[in-house]
């Protein structure tokens, strides 16, 4: 699409071009090249993407040459890569460089759906750290659990609640990171709905709706907490006229950050010493983007830490012992059942997590390991992608990039094998999925809610 001023809002466009100067029309003439395409790697997981293009500021992060279709990708669906915009990956310097990722945290992820910060920062956390990721709306709620599992990490809790809610949990958090819904004014190139949306009661509407946000948070960050917040637009109305109310409202410091020339240009706003970081697509290689870090200095009641005595429930020996051969690391994790559901948690953080299940509501946490039914034990698909599988404890079964395909989109598979029962079902040796074969047909057991839909 080629884009002109005169194509852009008027009142938008007046704002940019006060906001950038002479370099006005270099932002428009941006507009109108392609967006650049970045996915960032899973790094316990098998891809084919190590060799591109790095994005500088994110370890795992790589440009394509142009844009594949990611849905007729097994690798895509296996969760070997996360497809995300290269400039919001800068999340990644913000924690290195402002927050001991080597301690064990407390993190929420807080506007969190579809799930490309939180699999972020679930890669640069330490294991012994709990991520809380959390999305407001039930359906894109669904979307993130989706996405945390095929990612295949047990150390977080996927939750479906509104901020205020979180009050229930003063000073839980080391480190929350608030990706507020915005106006989209970085996502006109790759989205031209957000521009035909765009209004200036809308960017004062999402202000205020910040705002909001950021109060209800605030009492769940512990003292000497960090805060990350960020928007994918450009005016100050959402970016630093909402951190300077925040320095009004509470006492806080703004952290700078290390920014390599090699990286593009990056802009510092920095002004009464409130900081943050402007990406404009004419400087880097990347969307609009906005960042800034936070550490809270004042004082801050603590949420106290007890088991319960009532606590989860186990499954009983034989079925514990089975799902336990199914796993790398036994040792190091809490097995408990609700109802049919076996799943495994981090044993070192099952009193937190009873803690959140108690005061939120809980959509999921660690891994979904079997189902019980009729003295069986059924492998969940949750399993299938967790990097805690012990791929020894299962047949496996190679598929062509044909039959991955109809294995993803649950269709009938006819595949002669020398085995019968669970199997796992595996593209250029990366767990797909789980197939029940039987004497004369496979089962496939592909999530029907997660089949691709798109034709062949």
């Amino acid at each position: 699409m080629s884009f002109q001023a005169a194509d852009l809002p008027a009142s938008f466009a007046h704002k940019m071009q006060r906001q950038l100067g002479n370099a006005f029309p270099d932002f428009v003439n941006s507009l109108s090249q392609p967006a650049p395409v970045s996915i960032r790697l899973n790094p316990w997981k098998k891809n084919r993407y190590t060799q591109l293009a790095s994005i500088p500021w994110a370890s795992q992060g790589r440009y394509l040459a142009e844009r594949p279709v990611f849905t007729l990708d097994p690798f895509f669906h296996a969760g070997s890569y996360y497809v995300q915009e290269a400039s919001s990956m800068f999340l990644e310097q913000a924690l290195r460089q402002c927050v001991d990722l080597h301690k064990p945290l407390h993190v929420l992820d807080l506007c969190a759906a579809p799930g490309g910060k939180s699999t972020h920062m679930i890669s640069l956390l330490n294991n012994e750290s709990l991520l809380v990721t959390n999305e407001v709306i039930r359906s894109r709620a669904a979307i993130l659990a989706e996405n945390i599992q095929k990612w295949g990490c047990h150390n977080v809790a996927v939750t479906n609640n509104d901020p205020e809610d979180f009050q229930r949990l003063p000073g839980f958090f080391d480190v929350i990171v608030v990706d507020a819904p915005c106006s989209g004014e970085g996502l006109f190139r790759k989205d031209p709905e957000a521009m035909r949306e765009w209004s200036d009661d809308n960017v004062v509407l999402c202000s205020r709706r910040q705002r909001r946000i950021l109060s209800d948070i605030w009492p769940s960050l512990k003292e000497n907490g960090i805060l990350v917040y960020s928007t994918c637009t450009y005016n100050p109305e959402e970016n630093e006229e909402n951190l300077a109310w925040l320095k009004q409202e509470h006492d806080v410091e703004f952290l700078k950050l290390r920014l390599d020339p090699l990286w593009g240009n990056i802009v510092e706003a920095e002004q009464g010493g409130i900081v943050g970081y402007h990406f404009y697509p004419h400087l880097v290689q990347g969307e609009g983007f906005f960042i800034s870090v936070i550490r809270k200095n004042e004082s801050s009641d603590m949420m106290r830490i007890k088991n319960s005595k009532a606590g989860f429930q186990s499954p009983i020996k034989k079925i514990q012992e089975q799902v336990q051969s199914w796993i790398v690391d036994p040792d190091a994790l809490a097995f408990i059942q609700r109802d049919d559901l076996v799943q495994f948690l981090p044993a070192d953080k099952v009193a937190e997590i009873e803690l959140l299940s108690k005061n939120l509501r809980l959509i999921m946490a660690g891994t979904f390991v079997a189902t019980v039914k009729n003295n069986k034990i059924i492998p969940e698909h949750a399993l299938a992608l967790s990097t805690q599988l012990n791929r020894e404890a299962f047949p496996s079964l190679a598929l062509n990039p044909d039959d991955a395909l109809h294995y993803l989109r649950r269709e009938t598979l006819q595949i002669p094998t020398s085995h019968t029962g669970f199997t796992l079902m595996c593209h250029e040796d990366i767990p797909l999925g789980w197939g029940n074969v039987l004497p004369n047909r496979i089962n496939n057991l592909y999530p029907a809610e997660w089949r691709i839909r798109m034709s062949l």
